[in-house]
């Protein structure tokens, strides 16, 4: 009993420790480990908060790209950081699907390793065509890949993109359309631009600027109404898909452990930034929906996530290429 009250002027000045670390937070530079190459719209997005944060944060905002394995290296590493809000994650919902499309090879469990702090942004997922393909609509590709052999691409094995086209082109079509992953959406839509494949599968922002220059043709969008940006643009369900409303999002992550006040501190200035018009006008313009909420509303997102794209790996028998 005497060793147990000795213990607790140690515990209190442990507690107050962390206390005065998450008010002075930041000290130094934040990373923010990116899972994916430059140019998809999980880089884009931060990169269109990196700046401002900074200047909120008072402190430098350090990106660094992870791509690989379907978005599993950068997490690994992440899982592994020190929790001490100075090495976030900002992943895609490829953090939902690997878990189940992987197994163990994913390398993280995605509830218990990870805080999420906040849903930075989301969009649609589209299905585009090279200028050079004879189709205009989604009912013509359907057509033509009966002909013959035929190839899509996607940000890699397990993105969403990858697996809104295994359930239309596969389990819907029952067509042999075959899947090229590569390593983010900046590869995957510029395969598709120089025709190395005919299709691409990525989310709206990878192909967004080809479309609007005619390099490729947006055949398809995975939301549930048409965008703004692209009013010409029919919906899946329009097109006879009603199950099809997916959404490839990009969430700020920090390692299991890290202290609740240094997370609470990042999910509020983000939030911040996502409300100023200039910022939202910047993600606007690229197809990204600004989303934002509290740590609460974010931690139930990603857990609902986990759950229904670990059901949608199941359902479509969507494999690692």
């Amino acid at each position: 009993m005497k060793l147990k009250h000795q213990m607790l002027p140690l515990l209190a000045l442990l507690l107050g420790m962390a206390q005065a670390s998450a008010a002075d937070y930041p000290e130094r530079p934040i990373k923010i480990v990116i899972s994916f190459p430059p140019g998809g719209p999980t880089d884009s997005s931060i990169r269109i908060i990196a700046e401002k944060l900074g200047e909120l944060m008072k402190q430098p905002i350090v990106i660094d790209n992870k791509g690989g394995a379907g978005g599993n290296i950068g997490t690994q590493f992440v899982a592994h950081a020190e929790p001490d809000g100075y090495t976030l994650l900002a992943n895609s919902a490829a953090y939902a699907v690997n878990p189940t499309m992987y197994g163990a090879r994913a390398g993280y469990d995605p509830i218990k390793d990870f805080i999420p702090i906040v849903v930075v942004s989301t969009q649609p997922n589209v299905i585009s065509v090279n200028e050079k393909i004879p189709v205009t609509t989604l009912a013509e590709l359907k057509t033509l890949s009966k002909n013959g052999k035929m190839s899509f691409s996607s940000p890699g094995s397990g993105t969403t993109p990858h697996l809104t086209c295994e359930n239309i082109f596969h389990a819907k079509w029952n067509q042999d359309i075959v899947h090229i992953p590569y390593k983010g959406a900046g590869p995957a839509s510029l395969a598709v631009v120089a025709g190395d494949t005919p299709i691409a599968c990525t989310a709206a922002y990878g192909v967004f600027q080809f479309h609007k220059q005619g390099k490729v043709r947006i055949l398809g969008i995975s939301s549930e109404k048409r965008l703004p940006n692209l009013p010409d643009v029919p919906t899946f369900i329009e097109l006879g898909y009603p199950d099809i409303k997916d959404y490839t999002w990009t969430t700020l992550f920090a390692p299991a452990g890290t202290p609740a006040a240094i997370v609470q501190k990042l999910n509020a200035a983000v939030n911040q930034l996502l409300a100023m018009p200039d910022l939202k006008d910047r993600l606007d313009k690229g197809g990204l929906i600004p989303v934002g909420g509290s740590l609460q509303e974010t931690s139930t997102y990603i857990a609902a996530e986990v759950k229904r794209w670990g059901q949608v790996v199941r359902d479509t028998g969507a494999k690692v290429d």
